[in-house]
């Protein structure tokens, strides 16, 4: 497991229940700091989880990016919320899976005019 703290001090409740607060900047246990684009959250059996892209202000660059979606679950560590990597491989594919089958749905609905 790979703890993510949220960086600044922001909780990560406060995150994403603030409007508008799609881009982050988490900080991995070794202090390096990556910038995440929100991109969706999923609840099982009492555990959160969320989907993640790493984001790049060049959009370029983005756009030739490989498209790794990023999966984390919610944990909570000494009364301080954090975003940890899936250890367990089965509950890693079926996470990814639902998120894949979410993102692929709200495509297509946006494809299709919203129907």
């Amino acid at each position: 497991m790979i703890p993510l703290r949220m960086n600044g001090g922001i909780s990560v409740s406060e995150l994403f229940d603030r409007d508008g607060a799609d881009l982050f900047t988490l900080e991995d246990e070794d202090g390096v700091e990556q910038q995440f684009q929100f991109i969706d959250e999923y609840e099982e059996n009492g555990t959160v989880y969320y989907a993640l892209v790493p984001y790049d202000e060049n959009a370029a660059e983005s756009l030739d990016s490989d498209g790794e979606l990023v999966v984390l679950k919610l944990e909570n560590e000494n009364g301080e919320d954090i975003l940890s990597t899936i250890d367990d491989d089965d509950e890693y594919d079926r996470i990814g899976n639902i998120f894949m089958n979410r993102i692929q749905d709200d495509y297509d609905s946006d494809e299709n005019g919203g129907i």
